[in-house]
């Protein structure tokens, strides 16, 4: 029995891995008892069993994954999903909808919906079917959309979710991370929200690299830190002129690294209008709010009169 490579060692296609009594796991295939890779990744041992985690590579659905995917057609009972790869997924409406639904479905979902299925069943031939019956599944309103390579994403969830939990717990924002490749994210500002595109991408490009979760942690605390300063004592008394400029430049050096931040991680799409669009959103369902309730108070005030 014999081991040819380090822990975590990025080995290539055809790499002799090991010999003996050992297992091929995914990323690797067996021939005359010896081991070889298949893939361009990074090689692991876990127990006797050897397996390869791509670097690289389109998204293949499995049954039971969690997938972000888009709507691009209605037709019949049925909504084809875009989720990335080669294979367009279908979603009946009897593994989306509680009985009796309409038989014009777009009223609940329609083209350009965002949202979380898992992967029901996969057939080469004619793609996967989705299910959104699960815990969670549903349609993913507001926020944005971040696409990060497929292979990437086990790193970005992170040993039994933790650093995705990390970054959520520091930037108080929500998430939904598809094994398709695709982030749904929703944050209370555009600060927030820029800081957490620099650390996916960052886990993204440096996924290879050890004691990766500690330097993203390190990170996050020291730039949230900056956006979100300690509040100034009571017993402090009132502020100088100096320190509210100070404060002010600090405010807008923080916005600039923001800025510096959109452009290292630019990615064939244009990041800052899908953000301009997001906080749009935002500012209109804020103001819908608010006329409904002038208008429910006007109601109000109508009855007593009467």
């Amino acid at each position: 029995m014999a081991i040819y490579f380090q822990k975590r060692e990025v080995v290539v296609p055809g790499q002799l891995l090991a010999e003996g009594r050992y297992r091929p796991s995914y990323g690797t295939y067996d021939e005359n008892g010896k081991i070889y890779s298949t893939l361009v990744g990074l090689a692991e041992l876990r127990g006797n069993t050897v397996k390869v985690v791509a670097l690289e590579g389109a998204y293949i659905p499995k049954e039971g994954d969690l997938v972000v995917g888009i709507i691009t057609t209605v037709a019949g009972n049925n909504w084809k999903v875009d989720i990335g790869g080669p294979y367009g997924a279908s979603l009946h409406a009897n593994n989306a909808l509680r009985r009796p639904y309409s038989d014009d479905i777009s009223e609940y979902m329609d083209i350009g919906d965002v949202i979380s299925a898992e992967v029901l069943a996969f057939d080469r031939q004619i793609g996967p079917f989705l299910s959104m019956k699960g815990r969670g599944l549903r349609v993913l309103e507001k926020g944005m959309l971040l696409d990060v390579s497929p292979a990437k994403i086990p790193r970005i969830i992170g040993r039994r979710g933790s650093m995705i939990n990390m970054i959520t717990d520091h930037l108080r924002i929500q998430t939904v991370v598809g094994q398709n490749g695709r982030i749904w994210i929703k944050a209370p500002d555009i600060a927030s929200l820029r800081l957490t595109i620099k650390a996916i991408k960052t886990i993204e490009t440096q996924a290879h690299t050890s004691n990766l979760t500690e330097r993203i942690n390190t990170m996050l605390a020291e730039e949230v830190a900056q956006l979100r300063p300690a509040a100034p004592s009571k017993k402090a008394g009132k502020k100088t002129e100096k320190q509210a400029e100070d404060e002010v430049a600090e405010v807008e050096q923080s916005a600039d690294v923001g800025d510096e931040t959109i452009e290292a991680v630019e990615n064939d799409r244009d990041l800052e209008s899908d953000m301009e669009d997001y906080l749009d959103e935002e500012s209109e369902t804020t103001a819908s709010d608010d006329a409904e309730d002038e208008s429910d108070d006007t109601v109000e005030n109508e009855d007593v009169k009467k």
